[in-house]
């Protein structure tokens, strides 16, 4: 981790309520490689985080400066509860959806991190579908790569103990990843470069970055 990430989990974390909320957030941005990879783009303007959970990488992208503003959206009341209350003061705004059939806003960026594997495949492609509708310059994916050997083996031993203990309230029980072939072949023939790198420095996960981005 960067000495900027680890400055900006602090930061992040200082806005959160209580020991237990400060250390999850500090622990979860030191650790997780998506934050220093997201840090390295230019600037990514009016960010829309889908599945945001508690907001954290979009709290710790208006902090640095990376975004404009962020706007998150999560199906967990709890999580938004806490990101809204974290968020006082800081040009963000987090709420309550399904994103199975939300509305897209406007937005330069938007950001699905750990999210569509989450969803049916038929869910994946419409929510796709859906953000292609308005057009963002630029759309990053985190998504476990599932031909990635041992490292897919044990993200999906992982994902399924997540279930079972409850972690995500997304009301989907299947765990499907999707080729990251699968994702990208919409994003291209709507003339986005595509360009896919792996994201799990640190970790045994085989988590890729998709970053399409308009010409």
């Amino acid at each position: 981790m960067t000495p900027r990430a680890r400055d900006l989990a602090g930061a992040v974390a200082a806005r959160h309520v209580g020991r237990a909320a400060q250390g999850f957030a500090r622990g979860k941005l030191r650790r997780d490689p998506v934050l220093p990879a997201l840090l390295a783009q230019p600037p990514l303007g009016d960010v829309l985080d889908l599945g945001c959970g508690r907001g954290l990488i979009a709290l710790a992208l208006v902090l640095a400066g990376r975004a404009r503003s962020v706007t998150g959206l999560d199906l967990d009341t709890g999580k938004i509860a806490r990101a809204a209350v974290a968020a006082d003061g800081l040009l963000a705004r987090f709420a309550v959806a399904d994103l199975a059939t939300a509305e897209i806003p406007p937005c330069d960026t938007v950001l699905l991190i750990d999210v569509l594997s989450q969803m049916p495949p038929d869910a994946q492609h419409a929510l796709l579908a859906r953000i292609l509708a308005v057009a963002p310059a630029r759309i990053i994916i985190r998504t476990p790569d599932p031909e990635r050997g041992w490292r897919s083996a044990v993200g999906l031993a992982a994902e399924h103990l997540r279930r079972w203990f409850g972690a995500d309230r997304a009301g989907y029980r299947a765990v499907a990843p999707l080729l990251p072939h699968d994702l990208t072949a919409p994003l291209e023939a709507a003339g986005y470069r595509i360009a896919i790198t792996p994201c799990w420095a640190g970790t045994p996960l085989p988590n890729v970055l998709i970053l399409a981005e308009r010409p």
